[in-house]
């Protein structure tokens, strides 16, 4: 088989630079690991999930995995990320791999970084900087929200960051009522209550239905007003792009220039297959990436694809983060809407960034009627005093979801195992991590706060985790940078080391804000998409 372009992963990266490059001509193949299944199977099998699961957050148990390629499922949990070091709990994380990504279960927040989070070398003396500015994206930003209609606040004041050429495809998603009034109580605080922008829209938006508030935005929205990996896809394939599900990439051949001039995979009967190309596009996710750069050593790259500067694996960051609930003195009723609304960004940025991590604390909007359910029935009560205790706890609990700053760090490392082998006999992932000290601080500054919101909200039985939790914003493994000697990508995510390889996505980003990465994701893939483009008009490759 052969194409123009050869994409490696579905998910919303690899599936936008395929769409994108069939708009403009080329012959594309996608390869996916996983599974391909159709979307009302995903409805039918949540409407199916036990109560335990549902309440315990399960967004994966309704998305069947291929047994060639395994993910790191939490119900039950598996060993096939091997995770070590001081917080190697807190890299847990929770990826699909199915044909459109883990954006079947995603939130849909669709962040911009601060154009300071681009600079934080420059401006606060720790991390590193990216090998371009926010003035340079955001272009591309502007871009990824028209493809995923993304809905946020046209008024400048609640949007974070302000700097924008272009509004939003919609207006943001109304406040419900907990929104408007936890803002009145703690904004006079200094505490910053904004819009959550959001793939969805209270209006249809293209093919998709307007959100009508069913609340259960993860593990997947009932009625499909959310963006996800899968309608890309499926433009993609109107194009003429071929899509190959169960398609396990495990090696790439390179030539005596170091080009890529082939992927091969197994595919669901172990069966070895080759695809050639003319550029090479790998966007698996920020562990899958590096994983096969890592399994793909050749003789001329014996330490890896692309890896010349020994950073393929390292800096692995996530947002590292942890939770706080509450029950408020006054009825709130979160649980109506989105999952998640409104976020609390007045720790986002400040000079404290150059000793300790920042913050922003989602109010999640999940209803409260499962976890008060439990809560009352611990309590041991029966009949009309069951029910009024479920009514009130559902009313008043408060659920804060508190998301962290890491910096990039060498030492945070993926390696492949020489143990631990997946069913085609390949490695599996490896990973040492550490939070380390600026995020350890930052969340003794974020406790405190959590404190002073809960008070100011009347807050009793507050509860805050003690163990950092996974959030599943995989960063800096394949990390951009000037210099090929300690970077992997440039700025438009292109290969130091091979002139027709494109590394987009999350595994590129040098810093990691505290905002969902899916957004800046999206438009480093449309800028590498534009990149590949321009290759091809240059005749390069």
């Amino acid at each position: 088989m052969h194409a123009d372009v050869v994409v490696v992963g579905t998910g919303v990266v690899g599936a936008m630079i395929a769409h994108q490059m069939a708009q403009q001509g080329h012959s594309v193949i996608m390869l996916e690991a996983g599974l391909r299944r159709p979307r009302g199977e995903f409805v039918e099998r949540w409407r199916d999930m036990s109560f335990y699961n549902r309440l315990h957050s399960d967004f994966q148990g309704l998305y069947p995995q291929s047994e060639k390629a395994p993910a790191p499922l939490y119900f039950p949990p598996n060993d096939y990320v091997g995770l070590h070091g001081p917080n190697g709990s807190a890299y847990q994380q929770g990826y699909l791999r199915v044909v459109g990504g883990t954006t079947w279960h995603w939130a849909a927040s669709c962040w911009r970084h601060l154009p300071v989070d681009f600079t934080m070398q420059s401006s606060y003396g720790v991390g590193r900087d990216w090998a371009i500015s926010y003035d340079e994206l955001e272009p591309y930003y502007c871009r990824a929200e028209e493809e995923m209609g993304v809905s946020g606040p046209h008024d400048p004041a609640l949007q974070s960051p302000a700097q924008r050429s272009r509004p939003y495809p919609r207006d943001m998603i109304p406040f419900g009522y907990a929104d408007r009034r936890v803002a009145e109580l703690v904004n006079p605080h200094g505490f910053q209550v904004v819009p959550i922008p959001q793939g969805r829209s209270i209006q249809p938006y293209g093919e998709r239905p307007g959100c009508c508030g069913n609340n259960n935005c993860q593990p997947i929205c009932p009625i499909g007003a959310m963006y996800n990996g899968i309608q890309h896809v499926q433009r993609a394939e109107a194009l003429g792009v071929r899509v190959l599900d169960q398609a396990v990439a495990y090696r790439l051949d390179t030539d005596d220039h170091n080009r890529i001039t082939a992927v091969h995979y197994y595919d669901a009967g172990h069966q070895s297959h080759k695809v050639t190309g003319r550029a090479f596009v790998l966007a698996c996710n920020g562990i899958e990436t590096p994983r096969l750069l890592l399994l793909a050593a050749n003789e001329r790259n014996p330490n890896g694809i692309a890896n010349s500067s020994d950073q393929v694996g390292r800096n692995m960051m996530d947002h590292s983060g942890i939770h706080a609930t509450f029950l408020a003195n006054e009825p709130l009723w979160f649980g109506r809407g989105p999952a998640q609304s409104s976020c609390i960004v007045g720790a986002r940025d400040g000079e404290f960034r150059s000793r300790y991590s920042a913050n922003k604390m989602i109010l999640n909007n999940i209803s409260r009627v499962v976890p008060a359910t439990e809560q009352a029935l611990a309590l041991g009560l029966t009949g009309e005093a069951l029910d009024n205790e479920i009514r009130r706890r559902a009313a008043c609990g408060v659920d804060l979801s508190v998301s962290l700053e890491p910096l990039p760090d060498p030492n945070n490392r993926l390696t492949v195992s020489k143990t631990r082998k997946d069913p085609h006999g390949l490695g599996c992932p490896d990973i040492y991590y550490d939070v380390g000290d600026y995020v350890r601080n930052g969340t003794q500054a974020a406790v405190d706060q959590i404190r002073q919101i809960a008070g100011l909200l009347g807050g009793t039985e507050l509860r805050i985790t003690t163990n950092y939790n996974a959030n599943n914003h995989i960063m800096g493994g394949c990390i951009m940078g000037h210099d090929p000697k300690d970077s992997v990508v440039d700025g438009n995510c292109q290969a130091h080391d091979h002139p027709n390889l494109w590394l987009p996505g999350g595994g590129a980003m040098p810093s990691a804000s505290v905002v969902n990465t899916t957004l800046s994701m999206a438009a480093l893939g449309l800028r590498a998409a534009d990149s590949i483009h321009a290759a091809f008009q240059a005749t390069k490759l």
